[in-house]
């Protein structure tokens, strides 16, 4: 069995939260978020929480009641980019520059094993 967490409109930009995905991938639930609580990456802030989140989901289902949540495992992890904020900056004799901030969607699937 397994449940799904959505993270949405997330100020991280997408190729730097894919590393950190990359890291987790397939690994059980308690050792991913040792991994997560321990790295240095911006990205594995959200990410942590967005693994709790699935956990929960993964608990409040009823085939789940006595699972032990630790053992399960990060089935699929992806990060989509979202929209992009386009800000402006200004440079020499007058010119300006464009920043982009960029925004990413995650998602998490967690299955338990059985």
């Amino acid at each position: 069995m397994e449940a799904k967490a959505t993270a949405r409109f997330v100020r991280v930009a997408p190729r730097k939260a894919r590393l950190v995905a990359d890291m987790v991938r397939g690994k059980t639930a308690g050792n991913a978020q040792g991994i997560l609580t321990h790295s240095a990456k911006k990205a594995a802030i959200p990410i942590e929480k967005l693994l709790r989140s699935a956990l929960a989901n993964l608990m409040n289902k009823e085939e789940a009641r006595g699972l032990n949540v630790n053992e399960a495992v990060i089935k699929t992890i992806f990060v989509d980019e979202g929209p992009t904020m386009k800000r402006w900056r200004p440079r020499a004799m007058g010119r300006a520059t464009r920043i982009n901030k960029r925004m990413s969607h995650m998602t998490i699937i967690v299955e338990a094993n059985e």
